[in-house]
């Protein structure tokens, strides 16, 4: 068969040819099309984009802990300190070899070397070789001037010797000087207390009511009847005394069967009665003694008397010294040679008709009722007493000179102390053991101050001493006149609250923390107290 010519012949063969070249080249172009925008994503030309967390770790990372750069050997940083702490010392030196101008250069370079720290230390970044450079090539050069000026070691070594030296006595003479204002405040009564005193004074000559009262009181049985509770309070502050009344009868099962034996000083005497007459404390008896009538408290009997009858040594017990030596200035408070203060060792012939009393001191707050106190096992011994050596300032050795061989052959230094404040005393048993005996005899060996230096607790110590039943510790927490940080616990769980120490409750340097205990006890609304706080 004859085919037909080119122009003549069908073309679907040619179109289909194209339609698979156009097909494939359309594939071609989809796939290099994906494979540039895949590989783009992949690409190791281009840097990995950081989230926020990975910036903020790489920034960590990069800041430099300045505390280890400060003890590093190797940091500059450590170079410039060291650079720094030498010129300190050159300075002192040379203003004393009196070249200002020395010392104001060293001054000036340990001023761009303490800038240049803090900077380092604000963007948290180590000190640079090119930073550091400059300060320390200036401060070399200072310190070898000051070398070659004979500022040696030798002479460096003894110029800060007599500057520490300076410095140290300077902070003793502070300390003594601070706790010596800090005793006279405690001991020292606010202008009130002293308003209060003139006018109940006046009240007592001004008002013969209250005198017929006192003389109906004077001889009450109620005051030797050994079936009541009987309290002991020795004092020269009414509100203070006040205070340890009220709390006492305000939180008694039974106040009409509390009796309170006050003895003050003539010159608090008639405001004492006078308060105590004018106020009624829940039906309880209040009797007031004044001091100067115990005549059988006289030097024959007492070396205390003895001793504060004589001028010269007055002076030194009352300044714990001895003459010619002016340490321990500290020790100068009245307090702790007056009588009223020492009276405590003298209860049996105060109260010769009684059996058992519990002895308050004036800065406490009772919290609790006290009566149980009474029946208290004391097992033969005299006094009963919360012991205070949960801590070792409060042993004897604390107190004591151990060193006296009167002392450390008697007694061992280990031995737990103990507290005034809240003390239960069977009577029978003082007399028997004869205390009062025991503490003349300790305060006649320590006439020249050699045993202890100061107060009522260390000669306590030793005339009490195997004599004392140890009391559960809720019955008196202490610190509360010194201490910022008694637990709240331990105050509300206790039954007296002791301001011992130098701030009172009724001074201003109180503190705030506490004085609440107190001032609730307090009757604001009475005309004295309202007239001399206001005024």
């Amino acid at each position: 068969m004859r085919r037909r010519a080119p122009e003549f012949r069908r073309s679907s063969r040619k179109k289909l040819s194209d339609w698979i070249w156009w097909l494939l080249g359309f594939f071609i172009v989809a796939g290099l099309v994906l494979f540039i925008v895949h590989h783009r994503h992949e690409s190791p030309f281009e840097p990995p984009i950081k989230d926020m967390n990975t910036k903020f770790e790489d920034a960590s990372q990069e800041s430099v802990n300045f505390t280890q750069e400060l003890v590093s050997s190797t940091s500059f940083a450590r170079q410039l300190i060291d650079q720094m702490t030498l010129a300190k010392a050159y300075v002192i030196i040379a203003k004393e070899r009196s070249n200002a101008q020395l010392a104001w250069e060293l001054s000036s370079q340990i001023r761009k070397c303490q800038r240049l720290l803090s900077q380092a230390a604000v963007r948290g970044k180590s000190v640079t070789l090119e930073e550091a450079h400059p300060v320390v090539s200036r401060l070399s050069e200072l310190i070898y001037r000051s070398r070659d000026n004979h500022y040696d070691i030798s002479t460096m070594i003894v110029t800060l010797k007599k500057h520490s030296q300076a410095l140290e006595e300077r902070a003793i003479a502070a300390t003594v000087q601070s706790a010596e204002f800090g005793q006279l405040a405690a001991e020292s009564l606010p202008k009130y207390l002293h308003c209060l005193n003139i006018k109940l004074t006046m009240d007592w000559f001004e008002n013969p009511k209250l005198k017929k009262l006192a003389d109906e009181q004077r001889n009450s049985p109620r005051l030797v009847d050994i079936n009541l509770y009987h309290f002991c309070i020795f004092s020269d502050n009414v509100l203070a005394t006040s205070v340890v009344i009220n709390s006492t009868v305000s939180n008694s099962d039974h106040p009409q069967q509390l009796v309170f034996h006050v003895v003050t000083d003539a010159v608090n005497y008639y405001a004492m009665k006078a308060w105590f007459l004018r106020n009624n404390f829940q039906g309880c008896t209040v009797d007031i003694q004044n001091i100067d009538d115990f005549s059988w408290l006289n030097a024959s009997y007492s070396p205390m008397v003895k001793r504060l009858l004589n001028e010269e040594p007055q002076l030194q017990y009352l300044s714990g010294v001895t003459a010619g030596d002016n340490e321990d200035t500290k020790f100068r408070s009245p307090k702790f040679v007056s009588l009223l203060n020492h009276l405590r060792f003298y209860i049996p012939e105060v109260y010769p008709y009684l059996e058992k009393v519990v002895f308050l001191d004036d800065d406490v707050v009772v919290q609790k009722d006290l009566t149980p106190l009474f029946s208290l096992d004391l097992h033969g011994n005299v006094m009963g007493a919360v012991e205070t050596c949960l801590e070792a300032y409060h042993r004897f050795y604390k107190y004591l000179n151990f060193s006296n061989p009167l002392i450390s052959s008697k007694f061992d230094p280990q031995a737990c102390g103990w507290a005034f404040g809240v003390n239960v005393f069977d009577l029978a048993a003082w007399k028997k053991a004869n205390v009062t005996g025991r503490y003349h005899y300790w305060l006649e060996h320590n006439s020249d101050q050699l045993l202890w230096k100061k107060g009522t607790l260390p000669p306590g110590l030793l005339a009490f001493y195997g004599l004392m039943e140890p009391l559960d510790r809720r019955w008196h927490v202490l610190g509360l006149g010194y201490d910022m940080e008694v637990d709240d616990r331990l105050i509300d769980s206790a039954a007296v609250a002791h301001f011992n120490g130098n701030m009172k409750p009724w001074q201003k340097l109180a503190i705030s923390r506490y004085k609440h205990l107190w001032q609730q006890y307090i009757n604001l609304s009475h005309t004295h107290l309202q007239d001399c706080i206001v005024n």
